[in-house]
């Protein structure tokens, strides 16, 4: 309004009443020029009723200051308006540069949902992301909210005034959401909203082109309507947040594809390490076999590889190598789950991999060690079952050729059809000394004949002597010059490797210089062991081991070549000695007791002694020869040893000269 001073001024210039009135107006304008330019309230812009000081405006010129109030509030309004863009503008350059910089996901909801509260004020503001899978559309984050039950609703697509904005993509408002019957209202939702409060609701589709990938929500506990500014202004922050959340979740993809990448970089580097040590291994091993090395050799390799203990069986379960660890006999369990599935399996620790050759069982390996056996490394450790597998059919191959061999040596040393002369010189290329004195031992047991003659051969590997069937027998020949003893301990040795009685009948020595024969005289010595089993077996002595020599009187009836005078030396030699020694006549006693019907009083006559001496002369006989010799099959013995020694002849081979005393 003009002042004093300023009225006193006009009257200064001389001015008339008109002039004055005019002056007025004009202050009154400029008046609202500087309510303008300070930015004031619009209750400030309203004309008064009368000046301060001054006449009154007339009418044409209160109709002036009137219009000129009415378009400086207009101004004043459009003023605020660009205003308040500019900051709200500016607002969202600032969010998107805070948003640009965010780089987890979980950031960048809040940050949206968080700045939206702050541009607009309201108590609550949260946001949905749609479940392209589930069809729906699911709460996300939220701020403001108190509600548990609201954080974390579901809205169906078209349900509420969410799943309507996400299912058309167009923003939707409502100045109290429980009364308003545009949506469709369920009883989730409207428990949700309830719980928290909520009356006024705006929501905003985020969208990425076509695609809504959620919406924006911001909401008052009051209800109010939304402008049409606030619309765009959330509408504009969730361009902005669609964009950042696109972004963030290349970012966070690119982020897990290298990583994704590097873990496959680092997988394919061991997987090509694991392959590359593989082949290495598969190298060395198969370069082992073809080299010739023995089946020890290949165990030792595969521990060195493996870094474990090492055991090789045969089909049989017969241990072939053993390197770094304590012997031990897989589990016939283990090995035939591994040869059911061809791969190799764990069992207390141990790893056990069955050697197969197609169906066929070879045998198997086992590692120690190595509870822990990775991928690669157990994939390594069947590979060395394969090389294993080459190296036992080489080896069956060799020991069949050789198996072949030897067998038509020993069908010809037992025959008698080749050349005497060719033998030995045959034998020593097969490793075969025929010139050292061999015993022949003919085998029978209930085993199957195949696993007999494997055990049988291998015995005869180790000591350089000879198996194979003849004339459906297994016949084993080796050094000996004791067959009796070799035959027993031959029957037991076979009969714990087979876990079944062995019956072995022997014969010899054959072969080797001097009286014994040459290599002509086996077809006798193995018709001699065959009788020899024969006997064993009609005995009932089914799983032992002797010479004819061993069986008494049946020896002596069985022989050939019987030798007399050592079956007298045998029976009666402690009785001839002690004779020879004391000048005593025990035998005489003993034949004259047999030939008077085993009757002391009689042997007593015929001796013409009394029976007390018969009786004391019996008594030292039974110490000397062992208190079972008046047994019917031990009497028979020795009646047997008495009446050769009464008629051989003196041309004869009689019983070896008693030692003479010292």
């Amino acid at each position: 309004m003009p002042t004093t001073a300023n009225t006193a001024s006009n009257e200064s210039t001389g001015a008339g009443p008109a002039t004055g009135l005019a002056r007025s107006a004009l202050l009154h304008l400029r008046h609202l020029l500087d309510l303008l330019d300070r930015g004031a309230p619009a209750e400030q812009f309203a004309p008064p009723a009368a000046p301060a000081h001054g006449p009154h405006l007339d009418e044409a010129d209160a109709a002036v200051v009137a219009e000129a109030t009415r378009v400086a509030l207009r101004i004043r309004r459009t003023l605020g308006q660009h205003r308040r863009r500019e900051a709200e503008l500016a607002a969202l350059f600032d969010t998107a540069g805070d948003l640009a910089r965010l780089r987890d996901p979980d950031a960048v909801l809040k940050a949206i949902v968080h700045r939206a509260k702050l541009l607009l004020g309201t108590d609550v503001t949260y946001l949905s992301l749609n479940d392209d899978e589930a069809g729906d559309t699911y709460m996300r984050v939220t701020d403001g909210s108190v509600s548990a039950a609201f954080q974390q609703v579901r809205l169906g697509m078209g349900e509420g005034l969410g799943g309507l904005v996400a299912e058309t993509a167009r923003p939707y408002s409502t100045g109290d959401y429980r009364d308003d019957r545009r949506f469709r209202h369920t009883a989730t939702i409207d428990g949700a909203v309830t719980e928290e409060g909520l009356r006024a609701i705006l929501g905003v589709p985020l969208r990425l082109g076509t695609r809504v990938i959620g919406v924006l929500y911001a909401a008052d506990r009051t209800a109010r309507a939304f402008t049409p500014d606030e619309v765009a202004l959330l509408s504009s922050l969730a361009d902005h947040a669609a964009i950042a959340i696109d972004s963030a979740r290349l970012l966070d993809e690119t982020r897990s594809a290298l990583v994704d990448l590097g873990e496959a970089s680092r997988t394919i580097e061991a997987h090509s390490d694991a392959m590359r040590r593989a082949e290495d291994a598969h190298d060395r091993l198969t370069d082992l076999v073809l080299r010739g090395a023995g089946i020890t050799d290949v165990a030792t390799a595969i521990g060195a590889v493996l870094q474990g203990g090492t055991l090789i069986h045969d089909a049989d379960g017969t241990e072939l190598a053993r390197v770094g660890t304590d012997s031990g006999r897989p589990s016939a369990g283990a090995v035939a789950s591994s040869r059911a599935g061809g791969r190799a399996v764990s069992a207390d620790g141990t790893w056990v991999c069955a050697v197969l050759a197609g169906p066929e069982l070879l045998g198997s390996i086992a590692l120690t060690g190595r509870p822990d056996l990775g991928d690669a490394d157990r994939r390594l450790f069947e590979r060395a079952g394969v090389v294993t597998a080459l190296l036992l059919l080489q080896r069956r191959s060799v020991a069949e050729t050789e198996d072949r061999v030897r067998g038509e040596l020993l069908g010809d040393l037992l025959t008698g059809a080749a050349d005497p002369a060719s033998l030995p010189a045959r034998a020593r290329r097969v490793g075969v000394d025929l010139d050292h004195p061999h015993a022949v031992f003919v085998l029978h047991s209930a085993a199957p004949r195949q696993r007999l003659l494997a055990a049988a051969a291998r015995i005869a590997h180790t000591r350089k002597g000879l198996a194979g069937l003849h004339h459906d027998d297994v016949v084993l020949v080796f050094p000996a010059e004791h067959p009796g003893p070799g035959a027993a301990s031959l029957a037991g040795e076979l009969g714990q490797a087979l876990a079944v009685p062995v019956t072995v009948g022997a014969a010899g020595p054959v072969g080797g210089p001097g009286p014994v024969g040459g290599p002509g005289s086996f077809p006798d010595a193995h018709a001699e062991a065959l009788r020899c089993r024969t006997a064993l077996r009609a005995l009932g002595r089914e799983g032992s081991g002797a010479a004819l020599g061993d069986l008494g009187f049946l020896g002596v009836l069985l022989g050939d070549q019987t030798d007399l005078g050592g079956y007298v030396r045998r029976t009666l030699g402690p009785l001839l000695d002690y004779d020879a020694k004391r000048g005593t006549e025990l035998v005489h006693t003993l034949r004259t007791y047999f030939d008077e019907g085993a009757s002391p009083s009689r042997a007593a006559e015929a001796l013409h002694v009394h029976v007390n001496t018969v009786v004391q002369r019996l008594e030292r006989t039974g110490r000397l020869l062992g208190r079972d010799w008046p047994r019917p099959e031990r009497a028979l013995e020795l009646q047997l040893a008495l009446r050769v020694l009464c008629v051989q002849r003196p041309d004869d081979s009689g019983p070896p000269a008693a030692p003479s005393p010292a």
